[in-house]
């Protein structure tokens, strides 16, 4: 399957899950995070789900970031630029709904992405080799490719990888991926 074929596929597979589904699948996946060696770290950057698109619910893997005394950071799209502004969670930082149905920061302290250690990244599909596919429009290849040479980017995915994703220059891959089962390391 082409790129497009699989988000179709996997879209429509998030579609059958439930919501009870959805949260202890969610729960799973946070549990098995706290296998990776990952907490030694400062600053954590985790999407927000999207509810419509039933992502992974990272509110478990903030309380155990919020547990563990980190730095949460999360990102506002810039859809005229193509670029994420990451901001500083804070108990008073406000989250609003973008026109897109993205639950985003207004506003906050602006934190550059070469500041980041490790990066939990939304998918709807990956492969064996840590590439992986989100809905097309290059925001996170764009922003994992500005962050540090060290950072590590760890995707959440509710499913087990493809064998072969077909990949392009501008693609960065990921370092793990979690799932409700295991870890996976590239």
């Amino acid at each position: 399957m082409d790129k497009a074929q699989l988000r179709t596929a996997y879209k429509a597979r998030r579609k059958q899950l439930s919501s009870a589904t959805i949260e202890d699948l969610s729960l799973q996946i946070a549990n098995k995070a706290l296998n990776l060696p990952i907490w030694k770290k400062t600053y954590y950057h985790i999407f927000l789900p999207i509810e419509s698109h039933k992502e992974v619910n990272t509110e478990y893997m903030m309380h155990i970031l919020q547990g563990k005394d980190k730095s949460i950071v999360v990102s506002k799209s810039e859809f005229e630029t193509g670029e994420l502004k990451h901001y500083l969670l804070q108990e008073n930082t406000v989250i609003k709904l973008s026109k897109y149905g993205i639950p985003e920061p207004v506003d906050g302290i602006e934190v550059p992405a070469e500041k980041l250690d490790v990066i939990f990244v939304p998918l709807l599909a990956y492969d064996e080799k840590g590439n992986r596919i989100g809905y097309g429009k290059g925001f996170y290849d764009r922003f994992l490719a500005n962050c540090k040479p060290d950072a590590l980017f760890v995707g959440l995915s509710f499913f087990p990888p493809e064998k072969n994703i077909s990949v392009e220059e501008t693609d960065v891959p990921l370092h793990y991926c979690i799932t409700p089962e295991k870890i996976l390391s590239f």
